[in-house]
């Protein structure tokens, strides 16, 4: 059955369907980076909000800033934004459901202005980004905003016909700001930390360049929530639609296949209204930090943790390596030993719940997660999800060969070649630059730890992190993961 208005109550009963009629929702929501996690969680919780009969009119448009968006907007629009959530997981509770809280996307390169002036309409009372960690322009050696970038550079040149999602959301604050038209909220659904402090200031850093009193506008009427966000959603496969199709049939052209486990901790700082989201299992707080600060260094340090060891090893998928009792206990000692102690207490979570979750999450065969997906993009997650970890470790004076050998595995993975033979692509927009670091074996260590945008200053000045790097490194070259692992784990 292919998927559409048309087809939605000729579904199978065993798909949800929305409760809502489509056309009595109204856009209130602009999305920036329409993909699978936005779809698997904003977009998810939103539709759940709809199907209790509220929240109508915060139907969202999504928007696509590159050219890559295009097949992504073509496949929601030939059956009517419709898309289904296809949960994955080794249990029985998993849900199949039809979402329809998108409502239409437009494309930047079809119409510049178009897109300007949904921004800037009065409906549009959120704009919300999933725009990937190092969207955001900020060099993470020091915090700072990279004007300098070519793409920067030309929005700044051409305010009135802009490239990126800091000139886009310029030009439509402007003209809300010219029109009398109250501001809107910018809420970052992206996983790095402090998502909304970093998207303020990258946009007032943009904004002061650009107009310094739009910038002092800007600050004083738009709100920037921090948010934690987490749930397992990876890449849509040919298999997975196909499953869909044989299952439940459903001709879904872009279904997104995620976990059963979701979770949004999010800071109550709205300046023009916001769903009700707390009535579909959102938790609001004055200060996510503490939240964010756990699923960080513990889900996704423990993600770094596994996957560059992991594809080393020949595994393909996450639950590849947590069938490898010796991963599941390194995993476990790397949160236990290195990432718990430097953790404050989160209100409302046990966090020896919260990891027991993890490796059952991780452990989960039915959702297939490819070690390609987390390996992705390192040369930004390493900062965000692994660094921090690493320098507190260093501050307190503790042992960190756990955590050098995370970094020494991400260095031989650079390489493009596990230790079967085996070659791969790096999927990193820096992929050349850091193979050609780890191109001569002898010089890893100066010149990998050198770069500071990554690493900083501390880590290359610790001979104890040095050595422990130097000893995984060529443990991993002589004797391979295993014996590696199971030596530093004796």
């Amino acid at each position: 059955m292919k998927l559409d208005k048309h087809n939605l109550q000729r579904l199978t009963p065993t798909v949800i369907r929305p409760a809502y009629t489509l056309s009595d929702t109204r856009q209130g929501i602009a999305h920036i980076g329409v993909g699978g996690f936005h779809r698997a969680h904003q977009a998810y919780y939103t539709d759940a909000l709809m199907n209790q009969g509220e929240g109508l009119d915060w139907a969202i448009c999504g928007v696509g800033l590159r050219g890559e968006d295009r097949r992504a907007r073509d496949d929601l629009q030939q059956q009517d934004y419709l898309f289904t959530l296809f949960e994955l997981g080794d249990t029985d509770d998993t849900e199949v459901r039809v979402i329809g809280a998108i409502r239409d996307m437009l494309l930047a390169e079809d119409d510049a202005q178009a897109l300007i002036d949904k921004l800037a309409s009065p409906e549009i009372r959120i704009v919300s980004l999933t725009i990937t960690e190092g969207g955001y322009c900020i060099d993470d050696s020091n915090g700072e905003f990279m004007a300098h970038l070519p793409p920067i550079q030309h929005d700044l040149a051409n305010p009135h016909a802009p490239k990126t999602v800091f000139g886009y959301l310029c030009a439509a604050l402007a003209k809300r700001r010219a029109a009398g038209t109250p501001a809107f909220t910018l809420m970052s659904c992206d996983n790095l930390p402090h998502n909304g402090a970093v998207t303020r200031k990258a946009l007032l850093t943009f904004a002061a360049l650009l107009d310094a009193d739009l910038r002092d506008w800007i600050e004083r009427n738009v709100s920037f929530p921090n948010a934690m966000v987490d749930r397992i959603t990876p890449m849509t496969s040919t298999q997975h639609r196909q499953q869909l199709a044989d299952r439940h049939g459903v001709d879904d052209a872009w279904p997104v296949v995620c976990e059963p486990f979701v979770q949004w901790v999010l800071e109550d700082k709205f300046v023009n209204g916001r769903p009700a989201w707390e009535k579909v299992g959102v938790q609001f707080t004055d200060d996510v930090s503490p939240y964010e600060d756990m699923k960080i260094k513990l889900l996704n340090g423990s993600h770094l943790a596994l996957t560059y060891l992991g594809f080393l090893k020949g595994y393909r998928f996450v639950h590849e390596t947590m069938n490898d009792p010796l991963f599941v206990r390194f995993m476990r000692a790397y949160m236990d030993l290195d990432v718990t102690p430097q953790l404050s207490p989160v209100p409302g979570i046990d966090l020896t719940e919260y990891k027991n979750t993890l490796v059952a999450r991780f452990s989960n065969q039915a959702i297939a997660d490819q070690l390609e997906r987390v390996c992705s993009d390192g040369s930004s997650k390493f900062p965000k999800f692994t660094v921090p970890t690493i320098n507190r470790l260093i501050a307190d004076g503790r042992e960190t060969r756990r955590a050098a050998l995370v970094v020494a595995a991400w260095a031989l993975y650079l390489k493009g070649v596990d230790e079967h033979g085996e070659t791969y692509a790096i999927a990193d927009p820096r992929a050349a630059f850091f193979q050609a670091l780890v191109a001569d074996d002898a010089l890893i260590t100066q010149r990998l730890l050198a770069v500071e945008e990554i690493f900083g200053m501390a880590i290359p000045r610790s001979a104890e992190f040095v050595a422990a790097f130097e000893w995984c490194c060529n443990s991993l070259r002589e004797v391979g993961v295993t014996r590696t692992l199971e030596q530093i784990l004796s």
